[in-house]
């Protein structure tokens, strides 16, 4: 059920027309009673019409709807797709009882593509037709390009549910990694405070994971909450629901990186002992991204200079983060392979769906953690037909 977990939330997936392979394409979730909400967008300076529409709309009202379309990004399209997105948050709004702001709009697929509004239109409201609280699984279809299968994840807390789905196989990474999630919650927060949970959420896992370190035009995730059951709210219960948004958040995050387009390794990368915690991230995310290390993980190969040269060049305030090789150690899945300078001459047996490499700088008490996927021949033959 994933985001109709918590109560008081109804969703609907449907068929458009929109997708060239005929797969459902329009997906429409909506909180009844009233909601709260927030969202993170894409940093990207390439913005989608829908990621600017829906900021205007947050700006003013609180979202009590999202309307998600796939096979059009309705992204680079100008004048017209703002108008797109407006119409398809109006007509949302008057299928709802709601005014447009209160609807947020996502879009994803080929980057270029008009919507096509006569499909789409007709998309919504057939949704609004079918919403109930079983279509969690049809909505979570709805919005898939080229993942593999729907990406779902529920946590329970004492006396609340937090549900969440999201899509996200290639064009993924940090600041928002093509990704789209929503995420929902029966626990109660006042207007103006989800975002002071969905921020820290979002920094541990969306944000730390990486397929192809490509930045999309169209990443969102949205939060929405409507305290749907009476929970009496104290510094323990929030610390609880920010605990189970986080592991949402992470669970969703760990399925986008897995089902990276052709992947076949989920590398899990950790970095302690680093000057700071920035720059243990910036060592982190530069071990993620190098194509020399996603493709000897794709062939099993534990080739540690690969790790040591992209820890060693990892960009940060203009120049790379501090490390010194005298004082630093390697290790993939528990076998270390550089002790402190030197090579150990070990050599791990690699074989698994996940690897870990975890690196110790001894410099200080700085940590970071990410995710990635390795780098196969199926990414690039999926990418070289992407609109063809």
């Amino acid at each position: 059920m994933s985001i109709t977990a918590p109560r008081g939330f109804l969703a609907a997936g449907v068929t458009a027309g929109i997708k060239v392979s005929g797969g459902p394409d329009v997906a429409l979730v909506r909180s009844d009673p009233a909601a709260v909400g927030a969202a993170m967008w894409t940093a990207n300076r390439v913005q989608a019409a829908p990621v600017v529409v829906s900021r205007r709309h947050l700006e003013v009202a609180e979202p009590q709807a999202v309307v998600v379309n796939a096979g059009s990004a309705n992204a680079a399209t100008g004048a017209a797709g703002e108008a797109d997105a407006e119409a398809t948050a109006a007509a949302a709004a008057a299928e709802l009882g709601l005014v447009p702001e209160q609807v947020v709009v996502l879009s994803t697929g080929v980057i270029g593509v008009p919507l096509p509004m006569e499909r789409m239109l007709a998309g919504v409201r057939a949704a609004a037709r079918e919403l109930s609280v079983a279509g969690g699984d049809a909505a979570a279809r709805a919005i898939l390009t080229t993942d593999s299968g729907p990406k779902t994840a529920v946590a329970e807390g004492e006396g609340f549910v937090v549900g969440g789905m999201a899509k996200g196989a290639g064009m993924i990474h940090p600041r928002l990694a093509t990704m789209l999630a929503v995420i929902t919650t029966d626990y109660p927060l006042a207007a103006g405070e989800a975002g002071r949970f969905l921020r820290p959420a979002v920094e541990g896992s969306f944000n730390r994971i990486s397929v192809d370190g490509d930045c999309s035009t169209n990443d969102a995730v949205v939060l929405l909450a409507n305290g749907a059951r009476a929970v009496s709210r104290t510094p323990r219960s929030d610390e609880a629901f920010a605990a189970a948004l986080a592991s949402v958040c992470g669970d969703l995050a760990r399925l986008i990186v897995a089902d990276g387009e052709g992947a076949t390794v989920v590398l899990e990368i950790s970095v302690r002992g680093a000057v700071s915690d920035e720059q243990a991230h910036a060592i982190a995310q530069r071990i993620a991204t190098s194509p020399l290390v996603k493709t000897a993980a794709f062939g099993r190969d534990p080739n540690w200079g690969r790790v040591l040269a992209a820890a060693g060049s990892a960009p940060w305030d203009g120049g790379f983060a501090e490390l010194d090789p005298a004082s630093l150690s390697v290790s993939f899945d528990g076998v270390t392979v550089f002790d402190r300078g030197s090579p150990t001459g070990s050599v791990p047996q690699l074989g698994g769906a996940a690897c870990r490499v975890d690196l110790a700088l001894g410099l200080g008490e700085g940590a970071a953690a990410y995710l990635a996927s390795d780098l196969t021949y199926d990414y690039v033959r999926i990418n070289a037909e992407y609109t063809t």
